[in-house]
């Protein structure tokens, strides 16, 4: 399975509200409860006003289009990661999974993963 690693950092917030979205950015995960409005996005993009900020991500995301018929592809992932010690923070799209790590631990975690059969090659469309 090929694992595509994205160029930039990223961050993980809380925002007030949706006016503070960026909308026009080219990477963004948004997640509403309701409890909380969250988002993922590349660090530039991340708005000032935040509730909570967690900068320092990286990530990856698996190539190619998932089928949704199929088992246990995020798991064997994380399942990985968790065996090296590497904590994960999990997003998914229609196509595909996006799993981001402490950038910190990014060089460890692409090592971990193709010892254990993933191929790893830089994200040409990011």
């Amino acid at each position: 399975m090929e694992l595509e690693v994205l160029p930039f950092d990223l961050t993980v917030c809380k925002v007030r509200s949706q006016s503070d979205l960026p909308l026009n950015a080219p990477l963004l995960f948004v997640g509403k409860t309701d409890r909380e409005l969250s988002l993922v996005c590349r660090t530039e993009d991340a708005p000032q006003s935040v509730t909570a900020r967690e900068d320092g991500w990286r990530g990856f995301r698996i190539g190619g289009t998932l089928d949704f018929a199929l088992v246990g592809v995020l798991s064997r992932i994380t399942g990985v990661l968790a065996n090296g010690g590497i904590s994960v923070f999990a997003v998914s799209t229609f196509d595909t999974d996006y799993v981001l790590v402490k950038a910190k631990k990014l060089a460890e975690a692409l090592d971990t993963l193709t010892a254990n059969g993933f191929t790893v090659v830089e994200s040409e469309n990011a």
